[in-house]
């Protein structure tokens, strides 16, 4: 039974990577930049796609990631960035986003006039990191209020990506987080990793997550 039961996962995640990598080159030839971004629930990234939207100078769009509602798309939309719905409750609750959903909503999204596309994908630093979604970069963002021992508990999810964001750098002042020891932390688990520090709500360190898309943008 339980070969049986991994023959199966290795068959779903091989269709799953198989679609996305022709998710991504079919986005690489239209010039749109697909980025993934991963987090715990409430470590920012609705926060930072809002504010990318008001002040990055780009043509931005979002599949939405969620179990249940719609919030976050409409805050997002709310903002000024094109947005659309996933809600994986209908089929079961996932927690996490595959390749063959991306697919579907990249049917229902005008690509003409997009330059980089994000998924805000479901809040947790587990399943996601486990599937391929056909982005050109995973973003992984922890809050200074999450501790530095999260790169070590969840490893996957930043061994999976190419930048760390940290976010919500304006509380810092309130915490007890040693700064040099979670960069250290993340860089025991990723060597390679890009670390970028910011606030989507002061604004602060927001320049160099633009300098990112500006410097990795596709068109």
């Amino acid at each position: 039974m339980q070969e049986k039961e991994i023959k199966v996962m290795k068959k779903i995640l091989a269709t799953n990577d198989k679609m996305a990598m022709e998710l991504r080159e079919i986005l690489k030839k239209k010039g749109i930049l697909f980025i993934n971004l991963m987090s715990s629930p409430g470590s920012g990234k609705t926060s930072l796609l809002e504010s990318t939207a008001k002040n990055y100078n780009g043509k931005l769009a979002v599949i939405e990631g969620d179990i249940e509602t719609t919030l976050d798309a409409q805050r997002i939309a709310n903002a000024g960035m094109i947005s659309y719905q996933i809600n994986t409750g209908p089929f079961g609750g996932d927690c996490h986003l595959e390749s063959g959903w991306i697919k579907s909503a990249l049917e229902e999204i005008d690509l003409n006039d997009i330059d980089i596309l994000f998924v805000e994908n479901i809040g947790n630093l587990v399943c996601p990191a486990e599937f391929d979604v056909g982005a050109h970069f995973n973003v992984v963002l922890l809050s200074t209020t999450e501790g530095e021992d999260k790169p070590l508990k969840y490893p996957l999810a930043f061994q999976n990506s190419s930048v760390c964001i940290i976010t919500k750098t304006d509380l810092m002042s309130y915490l007890d987080l040693n700064l040099k020891q979670l960069k250290d932390n993340i860089k025991k688990v990723n060597p390679k990793m890009k670390i970028l520090e910011l606030s989507s709500k002061d604004g602060k360190g927001m320049e160099n997550w633009f300098k990112f898309l500006t410097e990795n943008k596709l068109s």
